[in-house]
C-alpha cells in the first residue's frame, strides 16, 4: 500500500462492561490462556492490513500497562472518553502526523475477538473505492416484532434489517470530521451513524456470524468455541 491509501486500525477499550457482572471491564477477562483484548489486537495487527493500532484505554485503567501487547511498537495508547464516540476521537487524533486524510480507518470494537484476517481483508477490497465507506454487518434471519410494552403492533421486513458488526471501515478525515460535529449526540452509536447523521450512506458489507461480540458472561464460552473452531 501506498501512504495515499493506507489502513490503520481503532479500537476503543474505555468501557467498563457492566452487563459481564465482572470484578474488571470484559476486555481483560480471561479467553483461552489470555485477555480479551489482547485476541482481538493479535487478531487485527495479524492480518498484515494495518500501519499501526491505535488504543483508546481509560486514564484509570489499571490493566493496560500489565499486558504484553501495550508494548508493541505498533499498538499506539490514546486517552479514552466517557462514551464510545469519544474515545473513536481520542484514538483518531493520536493519528495525526501519521495517517493521511484520505487513508482508511477500520475502528473494531475490544470485545470481538473472534474477528478473522478474511473479514478484514474482504471488507477492505470490497470499499477500497468506496466514496464513502461502509461496515461488516449480518442479515436478520429472524422474524423481527416491533413492541410497545409487552404487546406487538408490527412486524417488521427483516430483508431491510441488518445487524451492524465491526470493523466499521471510512476514511480518516471524513471520520473525525463527522465524530467532532455530532459529538454529544445520542444518536452517535457507531462511527455509520455519525456518518448517517450528515448525510451520507455507508455500505454493507456482509461478514461472518461468528464475530460476535462479548457481552454477557455466556459470550465468553461461545466465543471460546469458535475461537477453536477457527483455528
Amino acid at each position: 500500500m501506498t501512504n495515499s491509501n493506507s489502513c490503520w486500525a481503532v479500537v476503543p477499550a474505555a468501557g467498563v462492561g457492566k452487563r459481564m457482572q465482572a470484578d474488571r471491564p470484559k476486555q481483560y477477562l480471561p479467553l483461552l490462556g489470555q485477555t480479551v483484548i489482547e485476541h482481538t489486537l493479535q487478531r487485527l495487527l495479524g492480518s498484515g492490513a494495518f500501519q499501526a493500532v491505535s488504543v483508546a484505554i481509560s486514564v484509570e485503567d489499571p490493566y493496560w500497562p500489565e499486558l504484553p501487547i501495550s508494548q508493541n511498537p505498533a499498538v499506539i495508547t490514546a486517552p479514552g472518553g466517557k462514551e464510545r464516540a469519544d474515545s473513536v476521537l481520542s484514538a483518531l487524533k493520536a493519528l495525526e502526523g501519521k495517517a493521511h486524510e484520505d487513508d482508511w480507518v477500520l475502528v473494531h470494537d475490544a470485545a470481538r475477538p473472534c474477528i478473522t484476517s478474511g473479514d478484514i481483508q474482504r471488507l477492505i477490497a470490497s470499499l477500497a473505492q468506496h466514496p464513502v465507506g461502509g461496515i461488516l454487518a449480518l442479515s436478520s434471519h429472524d422474524t423481527l416484532k416491533q413492541v410497545e410494552g409487552d404487546q406487538i403492533v408490527a412486524t417488521i421486513n427483516r430483508q431491510q434489517i441488518w445487524r451492524a458488526l465491526t470493523p466499521q471501515m471510512f476514511r480518516y478525515g471524513m471520520l473525525r470530521q463527522a465524530l467532532q460535529n455530532t459529538e454529544g449526540n445520542p444518536a452517535v452509536t457507531d462511527e455509520a451513524s455519525a456518518l448517517e447523521l450528515l448525510g451520507f450512506r455507508p455500505s454493507i458489507v456482509e461478514g461472518r456470524p461468528d464475530n460476535i461480540k462479548i457481552t454477557r458472561p455466556e459470550d465468553l464460552e461461545l466465543a471460546a468455541f469458535y475461537m477453536e473452531q477457527q483455528a
